[in-house]
């Protein structure tokens, strides 16, 4: 197996050179292989979210190197860095940011068309997705008549819209409660091994981290309150 992703030697700092500087990350090394799920398990402060930016092209390191399907990310514009997120990354967070007005078929398709995609094509993909998270009856409803395990496995379907190489997720079911967590957890596993992608979930849920092939902790940096 290859790596979608590699890190290597990622350092932030937030101020640096001033009185206010915050060191986040000093030195971190860490892979993803291709197919592989991989839970990501931090304390409150450790810079887990900082860590899922950097990977996924958000925020730059102070140090280090991001390697994404075997390109080095290092230096490249920000028109650059945006198209290899949209090519190569999908992104769940803890609340689903769907767009209100639309529906959720169309929360799927508008992705895919900022990408290039033709219109008919996104909406037959999209229809698809919904399909296999067992959304196909309610793709017409707005997110306002969804549940909220519902408007997350929408949101899911479309970080997966584009066909990632990686999908990043920041506690994707942490804004449920522990029957809906379990249920759609469940239902994100299944995409992402249907589909052959490899992911970085970060979670405080020990449970459903050992449901991932492998689980890396970070720690604060020593001398960090």
């Amino acid at each position: 197996m290859s790596d979608v992703l590699r890190l290597e030697g990622i350092a932030k700092t937030y101020n640096p050179g001033t009185p206010a500087a915050v060191e986040v990350l000093r030195g971190l090394d860490l892979t993803v292989a291709r197919g592989e799920v991989v839970a990501l398990v931090a304390p409150s402060g450790a810079g887990k979210s900082t860590l899922l930016h950097i990977a996924g092209l958000l925020d730059t390191p102070g140090a280090g190197r991001v390697i994404l399907s075997g390109r080095d990310m290092t230096g490249l514009s920000d028109r650059a860095r945006t198209e290899a997120r949209r090519r190569e990354l999908g992104f769940v967070y803890q609340f689903h940011h769907l767009l209100p007005e639309f529906t959720a078929l169309e929360n799927v398709v508008l992705p895919q068309l900022a990408n290039g995609t033709p219109e008919r094509a996104a909406q037959d993909r999209a229809r698809g997705l919904l399909d296999r998270v067992g959304l196909a009856p309610r793709a017409d409803h707005r997110p306002a008549a969804l549940s909220g395990g519902e408007q997350q496995r929408v949101a899911f379907c479309r970080a997966l819209a584009n066909a990632p190489a990686l999908l990043l997720a920041d506690e994707p079911t942490g804004n449920l409660d522990p029957a809906t967590s379990d249920r759609v957890f469940g239902v994100l596993m299944a995409l992402v091994r249907d589909t052959g992608l490899s992911a970085l979930i970060a979670t405080h849920n020990m449970d459903l981290a050992a449901r991932m092939d492998r689980v890396l902790r970070l720690d604060k940096v020593a001398g960090r309150s």
